[in-house]
């Protein structure tokens, strides 16, 4: 049996509007997406095979809310939301932002793709162009430690935007899930906790040292954001540079003179 057949066949059985459905569950089995009681936004959501996937993940206590220019069908559920409108315009945008509140999301997802010319670069650049727009609307709504999945189709702009993607999470992973039909040059990229640090890797920057952790390290705050500094004391004023980002922490070392 084709592996098509198999993902569409086994959909219509287990209830769920589209076989892309498995992708979800295998991208979140690989990257662990999902937790119960999340908030998640899926975009391009239609037909509705990621909501009810995300919905069964995040349980109960969770919100899914789903994002399209084409009606979505409603669901059986009490977490799922949907909203028609196009999410380059401010309107959506505003309406999403209010019934997600404002803690934001835990995770964006977005399967959405092109339509299909049949000309490969053009629909590479489509692909790439939606995911970007995914990509952009995650920096909205992912507060530290959140995630993005986001599809696109392989070819040569997918390293920049993955190396955008990189400045944003603690890392990414590309993913290529089974159910994918072997036709499709389509990739998962999977950006893990957010990072909102108002400091890069390898910036250099002054600090005083307010207290000493219980590793021995010294603590210090840039803009809220914490820094553990090996090699001080409190009370030490010192130009550090980064070494490592984490959502709600980062490590620095002591520029020598």
């Amino acid at each position: 049996m084709a592996r098509k057949d198999q993902y569409y066949n086994k959909a219509k059985q287990e209830g769920y509007r589209a076989r892309s459905a498995y992708k979800l569950k295998q991208l979140d089995e690989d990257a662990g997406l999902f937790g119960p009681g999340n908030t998640v936004v899926d975009l391009g959501a239609a037909p509705g095979g990621w909501l009810q996937v995300a919905a069964e993940e995040v349980g109960p206590q969770g919100q899914v809310v789903g994002v399209d220019l084409q009606r979505i069908r409603d669901l059986e559920s009490d977490v799922v939301e949907t909203i028609r409108g196009d999410m380059t315009d401010e309107e959506t945008k505003d309406e999403l932002r209010e019934r997600i509140g404002e803690e934001g999301a835990d995770v964006v997802i977005s399967d959405m793709a092109p339509n299909m010319t049949g000309e490969y670069s053009l629909d590479h650049a489509r692909s790439v162009h939606l995911a970007r727009q995914a990509f952009e609307v995650a920096l909205e709504l992912l507060p530290a430690g959140g995630d993005l999945a986001v599809k696109v189709f392989d070819g040569p702009d997918v390293s920049d935007l993955r190396a955008d993607m990189d400045e944003e999470f603690q890392y990414v992973r590309s993913i290529r899930p089974e159910a994918s039909r072997d036709s499709s040059s389509e990739q998962y990229l999977v950006g893990k906790h957010r990072i909102t640090a108002p400091v890069a890797l390898d910036d250099v920057v002054e600090v005083t040292i307010d207290d000493v952790g219980s590793e021995g390290d010294g603590v210090a705050k840039v803009d809220g954001y914490t820094l553990f500094v090996s090699d001080t004391e409190a009370g030490d004023d010192v130009r550090v540079r980064v070494t490592d980002l984490k959502p709600n922490f980062g490590f620095a070392e002591v520029v020598e003179e």
